[in-house]
């Protein structure tokens, strides 16, 4: 019912245009067609592959499976299949729905749902502004991808002017003595880290202290910025294409480190310690926090770069069907890639006499300095760090271009007229890089890494994606209408979801985000760098203004929108609440929908006389 009344609704406005109003000029005509052009998949598969490339990521390879060790190996499973099937899945079809609905940007998607929530699109814009700077991860492994092409890895030795005494080639092995003192094995430096930290990072003191501009760090930021620039300059035409390389690639390396890792000496001992269960940490809750984070930064979810891929799909498209792949894919993956890491890492501790616990570490430690490490004590050390390094920067470089896309293509829907003109585009997407790389310029001083850790911490911190996840299922659930949101899904894919989504939208996912944001209060700790480096105060202060910016974007507009509209609080309150109607066809000229009306009474008067 409701597909048949969008059609019909749609054909007599184009009849509208066509016959109501003849004088329209031809150049009318085209600019209300270029202001009205979002583009679209060019096919299913680019929008699968986009969204792939997008959400398995660096999470999935060394966040994963170092959560998996740290919080009871296998039975982290367990809570992270359960808060996959009630918070995951649900929030991921919610999204995308929504998009492919609005046909529209997440500020715009989410004024069309309801007008008070539209303050969870800026928070989304917020967010992703702030994800900006994981760009940063790209430039490292540009940086070491670079080098592994050498005769030599220069983190494979202590012969390097930036070594220092301490500084020890780990390839060599331990001998019994250094294994058994633990104060010698202490004070060692491995050249793996002293690569990283004095000639890559060549990190100061401190954040009061920005050093020098690292200026190999800005080539490599500079061609990450480019190679941006062009794969989204032309919207979904240009970075439909790209993904058939960057997102399919990374499973081809990802395939070949599993294959060697397997086959190497020790590896079966580490992935005893990634899947052995300890089943006695089910009981902490901390476990339970870190399965739901995992999933909300591995699925991309509360950040609404899943309502504008869907935005471009056709209406009819089976989104129901998309999402349990998309996850079932996401989840596979992370699995899997804890085999191809811990499988190294058991090398690397056999190899060295020395337990797996020693050598484990999770986020930039383990992909910069202990993976590097391993790969450079096996026969042709060059070929499995290419292909390693190469695997991580198609990860990057995928969910750095789509972050962009999201952010462009909510801001074109705020001002479609002005931003979608022929060649404006373009001129838009230039502007936001270059500034954007301009501003980045701090993040590869030699300060650079204290302030990048301040913006992953606080600027999207597991609260915002928490507060974002239980505005967005109060929203839909409860003033736009689970129910209703069910029947659009059955009306564009055909399948109706269960009422097992419209518990976990309802109830399940708001209860639970809620109480995750009360525990993240709770628990809060102030950030530490290597657990010895505290930041001043004022930095403190800004990382929670960070965290706030976003989150604060909710209530700031709903009660802005209560001022702005006119009428009685209760008649507000009302217009307010309620969803733009149809919003994917709703988007013509005054004028046009005037026509529209005239028509429509037009016709069901002659098939009233008929």
């Amino acid at each position: 019912m409701l597909r048949s009344q969008v059609t019909l609704k749609r054909t007599l406005e184009e009849i509208a245009l066509r016959v109501v109003d003849p004088k329209m000029t031809g150049e009318r005509r085209q600019r209300q067609r270029g202001a009205g052009d979002r583009g679209h998949w060019a096919s299913k598969t680019e929008y699968l592959l986009v969204v792939a490339g997008h959400v398995v990521g660096l999470g999935n390879v060394w966040r994963f499976p170092y959560l998996c060790y740290k919080n009871g190996g296998g039975a982290f499973l367990v809570p992270y299949g359960l808060l996959v099937l009630v918070c995951g899945i649900p929030l991921f079809l919610l999204e995308s729905s929504i998009g492919q609905y609005t046909k529209e940007g997440f500020i715009t998607g989410w004024r069309k749902i309801c007008p008070m929530a539209q303050g969870i699109g800026f928070g989304h814009l917020v967010i992703l502004i702030y994800g900006f700077g994981y760009i940063l991860v790209e430039v490292w492994a540009l940086f070491y991808l670079m080098f592994s092409f050498r005769a030599q890895l220069p983190w494979a030795s202590c012969n390097n002017t930036w070594n220092t005494e301490n500084c020890m080639e780990l390839q060599n092995g331990l001998t019994a003595n250094q294994t058994a003192n633990q104060t010698l094995w202490t004070n060692i430096s491995a050249s793996a880290t002293e690569f990283w930290e004095r000639r890559m990072l060549d990190s100061s003191v401190g954040i009061e202290e920005l050093g020098s501009v690292r200026w190999e760090l800005v080539l490599c930021l500079l061609a990450c910025w480019l190679f941006c620039y062009f794969s989204i300059w032309k919207g979904v035409k240009s970075s439909g294409k790209v993904v058939y390389f960057t997102a399919t690639f990374p499973y081809v390396m990802l395939l070949i480190l599993l294959i060697r890792g397997l086959t190497l000496p020790g590896a079966g001992e580490g992935i005893y310690y990634y899947l052995y269960p300890n089943l006695s940490l089910l009981a902490s809750l901390e476990v339970w926090v870190e399965a739901g984070s995992q999933i909300c930064f591995s699925y991309s979810l509360t950040s609404g770069c899943l309502i504008v891929l869907g935005s471009y799909n056709d209406y009819n498209n089976n989104c129901y069907k998309d999402c349990l792949w998309l996850c079932l894919l996401n989840s596979a993956t992370s699995f899997v890639a804890g085999f191809a890491v811990f499988s190294v890492l058991g090398f690397m501790a056999h190899q060295h006499g020395i337990t797996v616990d020693k050598v484990v570490d999770s986020g930039p430690g383990l992909a910069f300095i202990v993976y590097p490490q391993a790969t450079a004590t096996m026969p042709l050390p060059q070929f499995w760090t290419v292909c390693f390094f190469l695997m991580l920067l198609l990860l990057a470089v995928d969910t750095h271009f789509v972050l962009v896309e999201c952010v462009v293509t909510s801001v074109s829907d705020l001002f479609p007229r002005f931003l979608r003109a022929p060649g404006k585009r373009e001129i838009f997407v230039f502007i936001i890089c270059l500034s954007c790389f301009l501003l980045q310029l701090i993040l590869v001083t030699q300060g650079g890494i204290y302030i990048f850790q301040l913006i992953d911490y606080y600027g999207s911190s597991r609260i915002c994606h928490y507060f974002m996840a239980l505005a967005e299922s109060v929203t839909v659930a409860w003033i736009f209408g689970a129910d209703r949101l069910s029947n659009v899904i059955e009306d564009m894919s055909g399948h109706r979801p269960s009422v097992f989504f419209t518990l976990c939208w309802k109830f399940i996912i708001p209860v639970l985000s809620l109480a995750s944001c009360i525990l993240y209060l709770i628990d809060y700790k102030q950030l530490r760098i290597n657990d010895w480096y505290v930041y001043p105060d004022w930095a403190y202060v800004v990382g929670w203004l960070m965290t706030l910016s976003s989150v604060v974007m909710v209530p700031l507009l709903a009660t802005g929108q209560m001022c702005w509209t006119s009428g009685t609080f209760k008649q507000r309150l009302s217009v307010l609440l309620r969803s733009g109607g149809d919003p994917v066809w709703q988007s013509g000229e005054p004028e046009e929908a005037e026509a529209s009306v005239e028509l429509k009474s037009s016709a069901m008067a002659t098939s009233a006389e008929a």
